[in-house]
C-alpha cells in the first residue's frame, strides 16, 4: 500500500506538467513539419524542445514502473503509456485525464459516465486526427504518386479516415503512411463503438425514466 501512495502521489503531482509538456511536444512537431522555411537554428530548438519533452515522459514511466512494483506486468497494465514512449507523438492522449485530475484536486464532482464519454472520444479523435494528420503529411509529401500535397489534404484523409467513411480521394503510398492509416482506422473503430454505446445507453436511461420503469417497461396499471 505504501508503494501504491507513492505512485499515487507521484502521478497527482506530474499529470498537469507533463501534459502541458506533451502540448508542446506536439506543437514543436507541427512547426517542424509545417514550417519547412524556418531557420537551421530555430528547427534546432524545436528539436531539442521534443527531445527535452520525450525525456521527460521516458523519466515519469521509469518512475512510475518502480514506484509501482508490479515488474513487467507494468508494461501489460499500462498499454497507452508503453505505447507513448516509443511513439511520443500521441502522448498528447493522455490530455483527457488532466480533466478528472483537476477535478479530484479542486474536490468537485465528475461529469457523469456518459458524459465522459463522448467527451474524452471527441477529445482523443481531434488530438488523434491531428496528430496522424502531420505525421502522415510529413511521410507523403513529396513522394512519387502522392495526392497528400498540401496539410489541408492530410487533414482531411485524417478525417475521413477517423469516421470510418473513407472516400478515397486522398490515400497514403508510402509504407510508413499505410501503418499509419491502420492504426487511425481501428482507433476509429473503437471511438465510434465507444459513442455510439454510450449514447445508446444514454437513450434507454431517459426513456426507462420517462415510462417510470426502470427496465424500460411499463407499469402495470390498475
Amino acid at each position: 500500500m505504501h508503494e501504491v501512495s507513492r505512485q499515487t502521489q507521484w502521478e497527482q503531482r506530474t499529470e498537469l506538467p507533463l501534459a502541458l509538456a506533451s502540448l508542446v511536444f506536439l506543437a514543436m512537431y507541427a512547426v517542424l513539419v509545417l514550417a519547412q522555411d524556418l531557420p537551421a537554428a530555430w528547427r534546432d530548438l524545436c528539436a531539442a524542445v521534443m527531445a527535452t519533452a520525450w525525456a521527460l515522459f521516458a523519466v515519469d514511466y521509469g518512475v512510475r514502473w518502480r514506484l509501482g512494483g508490479q515488474g513487467l506486468r507494468f508494461v501489460r497494465t499500462h498499454k497507452l503509456d508503453s505505447v507513448v514512449v516509443l511513439l511520443p507523438l500521441l502522448r498528447p492522449l493522455r490530455v483527457v485525464k488532466v480533466y478528472e485530475a483537476v477535478q479530484r484536486r479542486r474536490g468537485q464532482p465528475r461529469l457523469s459516465l456518459h458524459a465522459r464519454v463522448i467527451t474524452y472520444s471527441g477529445v482523443t479523435a481531434v488530438l488523434l486526427g491531428f496528430a496522424c494528420a502531420l505525421a502522415v503529411y510529413d511521410l507523403e509529401r513529396g513522394a512519387p504518386g502522392t495526392d497528400m500535397h498540401t496539410f489541408g489534404d492530410a487533414l482531411w484523409w485524417a478525417c475521413t479516415t477517423l469516421t470510418t467513411v473513407g472516400y478515397g480521394d486522398v490515400v497514403p503510398v508510402t509504407t510508413g503512411g499505410r501503418l499509419i492509416a491502420v492504426g487511425l482506422m481501428a482507433c476509429g473503430l473503437a471511438l465510434l463503438g465507444a459513442v455510439t454505446g454510450s449514447f445508446s445507453s444514454w437513450l434507454i436511461q431517459v426513456f426507462s425514466r420517462e415510462s417510470g420503469s426502470p427496465d424500460g417497461e411499463e407499469p402495470p396499471r390498475s
